[in-house]
């Protein structure tokens, strides 16, 4: 069956070849409904824009992509000194990866247009591209992966034929619990998870819920908060739990920014960390090193992730035909002052 054409997508949608055209290329210059109407038509027939004219002759485009959520802090913007946040290490591990094989990145980091717009900008110009988990609808991954390699990075194997990276955030959450339960004696210890469609959020509480379960602890189920990943969510989130009552002796949150967050609020409130409460995190940014108490964390190897995925789309390009991977990467804890232990190397 042949590949669906703009001509298609045109006839279906009922508006010009030019609207198509102008809806991948400059969407702001057509009307919402209009666009909505083409998209949905591009989607049923399974059409994907193509690249540029050199695209077009050499079958390449020499770039790759990289399509993430934003869940950068707007106060963290004009401070470069050491803001370094999740997506930014990934980033750097796929463009120092891509220079090494000869390829550029491109990168699409807002999902203020939705999904469909991150698909629009893309796909028609990269020769491969890896997107983390819940950037782009799944029906979005089939389309775009019928041209092009798709590897999917963080959360669980959505879609069988693609090439998957994880880390093992069930693991490291129990064994940073576990620490923080047989080490430091604590007993009452609350969770601050991520949104409810988060998989590594989910990934991380279940690894909590298991080592409260081993070592025989009340098992809640579900978080005791949420946040949404910015230290903006932290914060919030632990102002909620300080006003219920009864504090926790230790917050585990689902990511690092989240908890240095939290560790601004309980300064403010008099909370001396360790002392009165411990904190820990999942991610290990570099922020965590320098703020006061230094952050205890689950250490996952962003930059690696990101040269990773540039291997398997590099891999895939030059063998199509091969077996999806899906690979799991190992993470280490780094534990701080703020869980009460000295400041060691990670380990």
């Amino acid at each position: 069956m042949a590949a669906p054409t703009v001509y298609d997508v045109a006839e279906k949608a009922n508006v010009s070849i030019a609207t198509v055209s102008r809806v991948y290329r400059n969407p702001d210059t057509v009307r919402e409904q209009t666009r909505d109407r083409v998209l949905a038509a591009a989607r049923e027939l399974g059409y994907v824009p193509s690249g540029n004219a050199r695209g077009l002759a050499s079958r390449t485009t020499g770039v790759l992509g990289l399509c993430f959520p934003d869940y950068a802090d707007p106060e963290l913007e004009d401070d470069d000194s050491e803001q370094t946040l999740y997506a930014d290490e990934i980033t750097r591990g796929m463009e120092r990866a891509a220079r090494r094989n000869g390829y550029a990145l491109l990168i699409a980091a807002s999902l203020a247009g939705g999904p469909e717009s991150l698909v629009a900008s893309v796909a028609g110009r990269v020769d491969g591209f890896a997107v983390l988990a819940r950037t782009v609808a799944t029906e979005d991954l089939e389309l775009m992966s019928r041209r092009l390699p798709v590897v999917m990075i963080a959360g669980p194997r959505e879609i069988d034929h693609l090439d998957h990276l994880e880390v093992a955030n069930r693991d490291g959450e129990f064994e940073l619990t576990t620490h923080l339960i047989a080490d430091h004696g604590l007993r009452r210890l609350a969770f601050v998870g991520g949104g409810e469609d988060s998989p590594d959020a989910r990934a991380r509480f279940a690894g909590f819920q298991q080592a409260l379960r081993a070592a025989e602890l009340p098992v809640p189920s579900k978080p005791d908060a949420r946040g949404d990943f910015t230290q903006a969510g932290g914060r919030e989130a632990t102002r909620r739990l300080l006003e219920r009552g009864a504090p926790p002796q230790g917050l585990v949150f689902a990511n690092d920014q989240m908890a240095i967050g939290g560790l601004d609020v309980l300064e403010r409130r008099g909370v001396w960390v360790p002392r009165d409460m411990a904190v820990a995190g999942f991610d290990g940014i570099p922020l965590g090193r320098v703020v006061r108490p230094s952050l205890t964390t689950v250490t996952q190897p962003m930059r690696r992730l990101g040269e990773k995925a540039v291997e398997l789309l590099v891999e895939r390009l030059a063998d199509p035909d091969r077996e999806p991977r899906s690979e799991m990467l190992p993470v280490t804890q780094t534990w701080r002052a703020s869980c009460g232990c000295p400041e060691p190397a990670p380990r």
